[in-house]
């Protein structure tokens, strides 16, 4: 298994940054790495979905788990690894984080975390700061 998380302090209120996170089909407005993504329905558990990367093949996924407005993750497959995304808003002290996660587990996830994880771990950062800004100043 593999497994990062980045945090950031937003000044966002927490449902400027859900309406952005439900939003799939603008979610390449907010994270350089989507080329394009959608949904088969309502953003709620259990909906598929399709994400093409603007350096990889277009993959499903799955809406895993959805509290609105605090969290939820998207579950995805490699061969012979499940990638799970994480989304997270907390308040502490008076001031709110956004966390974004990613874990992989399975057979290749070793592999995967090395082709796969270690880019995706190093545009997080930017992503989540866009997602703030842009919130903010909606």
């Amino acid at each position: 298994m593999w497994s990062k998380k980045v945090t950031i302090q937003t000044k966002a209120k927490r449902e400027q940054i859900w309406k952005l996170w439900a939003d799939v089909e603008n979610w390449n407005k907010w994270d350089n790495e989507v080329e394009f993504s959608k949904i088969n329905g309502k953003f709620e558990t259990g909906v598929f979905g399709v994400l093409k990367p603007k350096n990889g093949p277009k993959s499903k996924f799955k809406i895993f788990s959805v509290s609105e407005p605090s969290e939820f993750a998207i579950e995805a497959s490699l061969p012979f690894t499940k990638m799970y995304f994480t989304h997270l808003l907390e308040e502490k002290n008076g001031n709110l984080y956004l966390t974004h996660g990613i874990e992989m587990k399975g057979f290749l996830s070793f592999l995967f975390s090395r082709v796969v994880g270690k880019k995706l771990l190093e545009s997080l950062p930017h992503s989540m700061k866009k997602l703030s800004d842009m919130a903010e100043n909606s």
